[in-house]
């Protein structure tokens, strides 16, 4: 197990258990369960945990967004599930719509190997790249191992999506592996024509598949096709010989199983495959690239502006997946795509407003976040940008979907392609690179890039404000007014008061040793070096989460301030020990009552800080958050004053 231990037992613990967990994939940001009663997990518990930046359900998927180190705490996750030891059976049972399910099959295909396919294709558009500014000639050995580097993936893409798609039809992926190997077999792609394979030609007038070369399998007419860097058939036969595998292996005993099933499995789903399955899906394939660039050429424009227009709203429900299978067959079928690459402008359309909104903003903890959140979506990863700046300030969003529409809009006008899969981001640029290796279409890409982030940095300065604070010292309920001047008609704002919960030494966010507060993006609020093991009530209200661990409280009092109270840091590790609940999750409690004790000296023997942030998790639903500018205080002593 790696460093997020304690926090993927918590996930699993708060989606249900293993038990309730069918399967689990991961994208670039997310952790995507398939449960079976969504029902049951803890949405809210999840949302304020560490660790986790939201939740979102979409495609039959529940979908708990980490950020950008989501790989490893998927690799933690995993032991804790025990997915290895499941059976196939038990992951089999699925639900939703057809939709939904289509969603999740695409998604949990090709999440696995985009990774190294966004490797390899950068590697891939460097080479060319450094060869169109002559830093070396295409005849070098060097040029010959890089391209390696970067066509191996998706010459062979059939092995790598046989195994990914075995895993997800619950076939064995060393069976998935071989039928992939097998539909790449250099003989079957360069196999002589029969008389069979004649009067198969003839049949469709030597046009249907130029590629195609036709044969025959013991006198049955077969087209051997060139099956290597093709996205669909290796996809049907595996998912065909998933069903075999299941038939034979009710049928051969126990005793030959280990070998008898897949040599049957190979048999049947092979011959059919190459007879039947593949020729039909790879003519599929070509209806589908045709079928989109039709619908394209109706209005180049329009296309491209639709595609920038909903990219992100596709994203933040994890539907832009459906669409992955269009552009990699597009690549593969056409030598490029043009169809789906106008969503390219959405990541710099994302990125210009949130840096707009870095020299905009006064609020520290929002400069604090926007500029990593900037650097990531240069390089390709949004979604940290969207969740945590975009969305809850509603007009900025749509800033940014409009912008990354007129964006969109351009590169279809300018028929903007990508040749090659890899890359995100600026990383994407050498894709774009033309195969003859004129620089036409990366100027297109460019000049888009360009154009969009102007249009999105100048219309968030221009139409994002921002609400002005002036604070107005009174011992009323009385409180500055955003965006107002004068004292006549001014609107009068309620002030509430949070009582402190512990009594010790008052730390700012920042000084906490822990960057998740420190950085304020769970929400304003101080922290407290506590000098007596007792947790109090900072206000009436309900205990609205109280973590099985004991280590963290979240209240809603009265007036609608939602607050957590995180007793120590990493203190979810002790699993409750040195930790004694007053009151249970649900509970109405008054100001001034003891919720939790904890033994302060046992968690520093632990090797555990007892720093406890006291955040207010609603922070954006106020005008301001105004500190105690005391150095210490007791319990039930004014800690933070809340304007609404």
């Amino acid at each position: 197990m790696g460093k997020y231990e304690s926090l993927a037992k918590e996930i699993v613990r708060n989606v249900g258990g293993k038990d309730n967990v069918i399967s689990l994939t991961h994208c670039i940001t997310r952790l995507r369960f398939k449960l079976k009663d969504e029902s049951i997990a803890r949405d809210d518990v999840l949302k304020n945990m560490e660790g986790v930046v939201t939740v979102m359900k979409s495609g039959g998927q529940y979908q708990v967004v980490i950020g950008n180190h989501v790989p490893d705490v998927y690799a933690d996750v995993m032991p804790v599930l025990g997915l290895e030891e499941r059976s196939a059976e038990t992951e089999e049972a699925s639900g939703g719509n057809l939709f939904n399910r289509f969603i999740d099959i695409i998604s949990g295909i090709f999440q696995p190997i985009l990774g190294i396919m966004a490797a390899c294709g950068m590697v891939k558009g460097l080479n060319a790249l450094f060869v169109a500014m002559g830093l070396y000639p295409d005849t070098c050995g060097g040029y010959l191992i890089l391209n390696a580097v970067g066509d191996g993936l998706f010459h062979f893409l059939p092995l790598f999506l046989g195994y990914t798609a075995a895993k997800k039809f619950n076939l064995k992926p060393m069976i998935g592996l071989v039928i992939g190997a097998i539909m790449c077999y250099p003989a079957i792609q360069g196999s002589t024509l029969s008389a069979g394979g004649e009067a198969l030609y003839t049949l469709f007038g030597g046009t249907m598949f130029e590629s195609a070369v036709y044969t025959d399998f013991f006198g049955i007419p077969l087209m051997a096709m060139d099956y290597t860097g093709t996205v669909i058939p290796v996809i049907f036969v595996v998912y065909f010989a998933s069903k075999c595998e299941k038939f034979f292996k009710r049928f051969i005993p126990d005793l030959v199983k280990f070998f008898f099933v897949p040599m049957l499995t190979l048999l049947v789903a092979i011959p059919a495959g190459l007879l039947l399955i593949g020729p039909l899906a790879s003519f599929a394939s070509t209806v589908i690239a045709e079928g989109v660039m039709a619908v394209r050429n109706f209005s180049p424009m329009l296309a491209g502006a639709i595609v920038g227009l909903t990219w992100q709203i596709l994203v933040i429900f994890g539907l832009h997946w459906g669409f992955i299978p269009v552009y990699i067959n597009n690549i593969m079928t056409n030598g490029y795509d043009n169809v789906m690459m106008p969503f390219f402008a959405c990541t710099f359309a994302t990125s210009a407003v949130v840096l707009a909104i870095f020299f905009k903003t006064k609020n520290k903890q929002m400069k604090e976040m926007a500029l990593p959140n900037f650097i990531s979506g240069i390089f390709g990863v949004t979604e940290p940008a969207i969740y945590g700046i975009l969305l809850p300030l509603k007009k900025p969003f749509i800033i940014s979907c409009i912008a990354g529409g007129i964006g969109g809009g351009f590169y279809g006008a300018f028929n903007f392609r990508k040749f090659m899969m890899g890359g995100m981001g600026i990383f994407e640029f050498p894709a774009m690179i033309e195969p003859d290796g004129s620089l036409g279409n990366l100027l297109v890409a460019i000049a888009g890039v360009i154009l969009t982030m102007i249009i999105a940095f100048a219309a968030t300065m221009v139409f994002y404000k921002e609400e002005e604070k002036k604070t107005v010292v009174n011992d009323d309920e009385t409180a500055a007014v955003s965006g107002q001047t004068g004292s006549v008609g001014q609107k009068l704002a309620k002030r509430i008061q949070i009582a402190s919960p512990i009594s010790g030494k008052v730390l700012k966010l920042e000084e906490l040793h822990d960057d998740a507060f420190a950085s304020g993006a769970l929400g304003a609020g101080v922290g407290i070096l506590p000098d007596k093991g007792e947790v109090y009530a900072p206000a009436d209200g309900v205990i609205s989460t109280l973590f099985p661990t004991l280590h963290a409280i979240g209240m809603e009092t009265d007036e609608g301030v939602e607050l957590l109270i995180h007793i120590g840091l990493d203190t979810v590790q002790l699993e409750g020990k040195g930790f004694e609940a007053m009151i249970g999750q649900g509970d109405r409690v008054r100001k001034g009552q003891l919720l939790v004790r904890f033994d302060a000296d046992y968690i520093k023997a632990q090797g555990f800080l007892t720093e406890t942030p006291v955040i207010v998790v609603n922070t954006d639903d106020y005008l301001e958050i105004v500190e105690s500018e005391r150095g210490s205080v007791a319990a039930g002593d004014g800690l933070l004053t809340i304007v609404q």
